[in-house]
């Protein structure tokens, strides 16, 4: 394949099932996928990336994975998969039509490279461009977990942080920025270590956290070490699987903020963490997807929905 060529793998679908699609769509080819609406036809079309030439399986286990929405009773919609060339430019070109700043509050501004604007006195600023297998925490699940960084962070206080599945970085790095301290990421894929490290790098945090390399399977089930503040966005499968895992790395009067959870399956979740001491005090859903924060031992309050 010549250098500047890439692939483009797109499924038009609902606004019912445009979430659920766009994560369906990530976790088959291992990329990011990101939603754009044409205002005019009012047309919703999930879009990945690849380097290489998706393998020919790929269209079969998408129509599987499409079968699996319709029984979680989303309606997508005839979803078929476009797989086409495309020029690395044009690519490039399109996701700086559609990527906009991204504030918290007055506490923090997430933005591309090639955005301008300026942070207001006292935010901080985390830099993140849209890479070939990572966004820029445009989906509402990243979203949620920003606003809880945000939320659960007392400045002046030393609190440490824990990302689990690090993916882009975006949540250690602004973690990093907020204060936190110390603050640990890792992830099972040695390729969003590396483009982690390079984020982290980007925005002159590299000292100020810790990217490894680790398997949350295979991990002590209880560890010497415990954070303020944890956050896990992972499938319910692996949550509930490794909950104890999961759980041991959260101080006593902690938090855990889950996300990247189905509506459907979010109280299966959250019954896991309940099993081990932990309560819920704030939850959100959009659309298909539901993420939360759990406090453990007696920080729990009332549930926010």
């Amino acid at each position: 394949m010549k250098r500047n060529e890439l692939w483009k793998i797109s499924v038009v679908t609902t606004a019912e099932a445009e979430d659920a699609v766009a994560e369906s769509l990530t976790n088959l080819l291992g990329n990011a996928a990101n939603t754009h609406t044409d205002l005019r036809t009012g047309r919703i079309t999930v879009s990945t990336f690849s380097e290489t030439r998706p393998v020919a399986r790929i269209s079969r286990e998408w129509k599987f994975a499409v079968e699996r929405l319709k029984l979680f009773g989303l309606s997508p919609g005839p979803a078929k998969m476009r797989i086409e060339k495309i020029q690395r430019e044009n690519w490039a070109e399109s996701w700086k039509r559609h990527f906009k700043p991204l504030a918290i509050g007055n506490s923090l501004l997430v933005k591309p490279s090639w955005i301008k604007q300026q942070p207001k006195r006292g935010q901080a600023v985390v830099v993140l461009d849209p890479g070939l297998s990572f966004g820029t925490g445009q989906h509402p699940t990243t979203l949620f977990c920003l606003r809880e960084l945000v939320r659960r962070r007392r400045p002046g206080k030393a609190q440490a942080f824990l990302d689990i599945g690090t993916g882009s970085g975006i949540l250690a790095i602004a973690a990093a920025k907020l204060g936190y301290a110390p603050v640990h990421a890792f992830d099972y894929d040695p390729e969003s270590v590396r483009v982690a490290r390079g984020n982290a790098k980007l925005n002159g945090v590299e000292k100020k956290l810790r990217i490894a390399r680790k398997d949350l399977t295979k991990l002590p089930r209880k560890s010497l070490r415990s954070y303020d503040v944890a956050c896990a966005n992972l499938i319910s499968t692996l949550l509930m699987a490794e909950a104890k895992r999961i759980g041991s790395r959260v101080k006593s009067a902690g938090h855990l903020v889950v996300a990247g959870i189905l509506k459907q399956e979010f109280l299966e979740v959250e019954r896991a963490f309940s099993a081990l001491g932990f309560k819920l005090v704030a939850r959100k859903s959009g659309r298909e997807w539901t993420s939360g924060t759990l406090a453990k031992g007696n920080q729990a309050g009332k549930a926010l929905v």
